[in-house]
């Protein structure tokens, strides 16, 4: 009897391997934690894998415009996806916003916030400190931050002292690091950096709602990337991108 019941055992196991799938997923970097886990979770309850492909929203948008094979694509705010969607490349009806976000300044190690004015960001950069970001023209947490500047009024005192970067991690890895002592990247960012503090941040109505859509891209396994996008949305998918910080938008 046991070495029937472990024949069934072994079949059923192999039944199920031999059904396992791979999709890959092109995402926002300042996703990389929660998307992870996520992703993780997603693979131990249904046997299949989620494959990420991390970097900028932008890098991943045009490698996916050239022809580079996602399933799955996660940007950091919607004029990405739309310039997919423009290219003809999202599937049907998969397109949902599906998590939001804030903006923060941080500041390399201990100490008390910084003010949002022209004279309390001198002082906190000091006379040779760089203000590091993601690329203002293309990343989107450049896009955003070079936008709370404006609004500001504190761009014009910054601009030649800004260190640009790929993608939002970058500019974290370069506050965490001590290579520039302030930083301007998601709230969900700053949860992953020990050696950094968030010195302040940026009221919400001083740049575009930080919002984060996703959708199946065509020509894929669609199937099975649209269930990987209501699990990221659906109930366990929730709880673990509350749990890092962002807010909910989306459930299937």
């Amino acid at each position: 009897m046991i070495r029937f019941l472990c024949s069934i055992a072994l079949i059923a196991a192999t039944t199920f391997g031999a059904r396992a799938e791979t999709i890959t997923v092109f995402a926002a970097a300042s996703l990389g934690d929660a998307l992870t886990e996520a992703a993780d979770a997603w693979s131990a309850q249904t046997g299949h894998v989620a494959r990420l492909n991390l970097a900028g929203s932008s890098t991943m948008a045009r490698q996916i415009i050239q022809g580079a094979p996602a399933d799955v694509f996660l940007s950091a705010n919607v004029t990405w996806m739309d310039a997919v969607g423009d290219a003809g490349l999202l599937a049907p009806e998969t397109r949902r916003d599906l998590w939001a976000n804030r903006l923060v300044l941080i500041a390399h190690g201990a100490g008390g916030d910084v003010p949002l004015t022209p004279v309390g960001l001198d002082d906190a950069l000091g006379p040779d400190g760089r203000l590091a970001m993601g690329f203002v023209d293309a990343v989107p947490a450049g896009i955003y931050g070079r936008a709370a500047l404006d609004h500001l009024g504190l761009w014009d005192g910054v601009a030649t002292r800004v260190a640009q970067t790929d993608n939002v991690r970058a500019a974290l890895t370069l506050v965490a690091r001590g290579e520039a002592p302030l930083g301007v990247v998601y709230e969900t960012d700053a949860r992953a950096a020990p050696d950094t503090r968030i010195a302040a941040t940026f009221p919400e109505g001083s740049h575009p709602p930080i919002t984060y859509p996703g959708a199946v891209i065509t020509g894929g396994n669609t199937e099975l990337a649209a269930a990987f996008l209501d699990f990221l949305s659906g109930p366990a998918g929730q709880i673990i991108f509350e749990t890092h910080g962002f807010t909910v938008l989306s459930a299937p």
